[in-house]
């Protein structure tokens, strides 16, 4: 069994095998295709009109779902130091930290053309917020490089979700295209991160299982620390965009029974006893889960009968 220390080394051969996978099958795409350049006029800097409310399309729930994802990939300089740390920059793990980056990268610059170019949200605003965000950076702690690719493997399948479903929210079959070609990318890259996880698993089940458990457990999004994310993210929930519903049954579940987590048979103590610790949680994220599509739908169905004209009491 290959101690936790010398699992990099181990994993080359995978993450070589891993990385030709990816370029085969991803698919070059370019962000200035999905951007409606014609929608675009000068502000006044250069003669034109500032941007006013009123211009964007977006709901209140679609320009809040766009801020924050945008805002989220911005910052990857802070995330490819985070993984070049951990990773390397040498062999097939280095080449993955350039190509992850490079496909990241268009991500943000496809959002961004997009929300300047049809005004759907205040670019002042988002300016602002991005120097703000990229100020503070991103720090993933004192996590190992198991840990971190065990969390990568949940994040990049989380965004995916957030992209895809705020794509559906926009009301804009240009935005929903976009935001659907870069799920795909986020798709591909939680893919890679989850099959590495598959094979820490067969060398060390016991390290991998504690840290598949303690990244469940301790979740959160990377965009966690900017400001008013709290607030966006209750928006984001409330609209289904991404939820704690989601969290669980189309995010961390499909990526544990993709590892089998639940029925290896190669544990010892301290993988057992993660394994327990990691059902438990599960148990209640399922719970509360439900707890929280409830009280949705009675708040949704209270506000229908508001606007209906009918008695809360009555409609229920």
């Amino acid at each position: 069994m290959t101690a936790p220390e010398h699992l990099l080394e181990a994993l080359e051969p995978v993450v070589a095998e891993n990385l030709d996978r990816h370029l085969g099958v991803a698919q070059e795409w370019h962000p200035h295709d999905y951007v409606p350049w014609s929608q675009g006029r000068d502000f006044a800097f250069l003669g034109g009109e500032d941007w006013a409310p009123e211009q964007s399309q977006l709901s209140e729930t679609a320009k809040a779902a766009m801020f924050t994802n945008l805002l989220t990939e911005d910052n990857l300089p802070s995330y490819h130091r985070e993984i070049a740390t951990r990773f390397g920059r040498d062999g097939a793990w280095g080449t993955w930290v350039g190509r992850w980056t490079a496909e990241e990268n268009r991500h943000g610059i496809a959002m961004r053309d997009y929300l300047v170019v049809t005004r759907g949200v205040d670019p002042v605003e988002l300016e602002r917020a991005r120097m703000d965000y990229m100020t503070s950076g991103y720090d993933s702690g004192d996590k190992t490089a198991l840990e971190a690719v065990a969390y990568v493997s949940f994040q990049e399948l989380a965004t995916r979700v957030s992209h895809r479903n705020t794509g559906k929210v926009t009301n804009d079959p240009i935005a929903d295209k976009m935001l659907a070609r870069i799920s795909k990318d986020e798709n591909l890259h939680m893919i890679f991160y989850r099959n590495i996880v598959a094979a820490a698993l067969e060398i060390a089940p016991d390290a991998t299982m504690q840290a598949i458990a303690k990244e469940v457990i301790g979740f959160e999004m990377p965009g966690a620390t900017m400001a008013g994310f709290r607030r966006s993210s209750m928006i984001i929930a409330k609209a289904g965009i991404y939820d704690l519903r989601l969290h669980h049954d189309e995010v961390i579940m499909p990526v544990l029974r993709a590892w089998n987590v639940f029925d290896r048979t190669d544990l010892g103590p301290e993988g057992e006893q993660a394994r327990e610790q990691l059902g438990a949680f599960l148990e209640a994220l399922d719970a509360q889960a439900t707890k929280f599509v409830d009280r949705r739908a009675e708040n949704r169905a209270r506000v229908a009968a508001r606007d209906d004209g009918v008695s809360p009491d009555i409609a229920s």
